[in-house]
């Protein structure tokens, strides 16, 4: 199990960013959440399987690749806090 915690950049926040990715993880078996940053960006905070977890940060990057500048990502282990994926205000 690992866990991936990602900040996006760019036109990020105004575009359904959270949304998309609270229905992308519905489907999965990860955990974790999706919030708006006060700086304009977006964190993404995911556990799971690794392929779990590649599969969704894949999908959310696809469906809103024209919003996203950059992005800063750190990986470590899985601390199994999460009982499923929320948006976080």
């Amino acid at each position: 199990m690992i866990r991936r915690r990602v900040i996006y950049r760019g036109a990020v926040q105004g575009v359904g960013f959270r949304w998309t990715a609270l229905r992308a993880a519905s489907g999965g078996a990860v955990t974790g959440y999706v919030r708006n940053l006060a700086d304009g960006g977006v964190e993404l905070v995911v556990e799971g399987e690794a392929a779990e977890v590649a599969a969704l940060v894949a999908e959310i990057e696809e469906r809103l690749r024209e919003y996203i500048g950059r992005r800063e990502a750190e990986e470590s282990v899985a601390t199994g806090e999460f009982s499923g994926f929320e948006i976080r205000r």
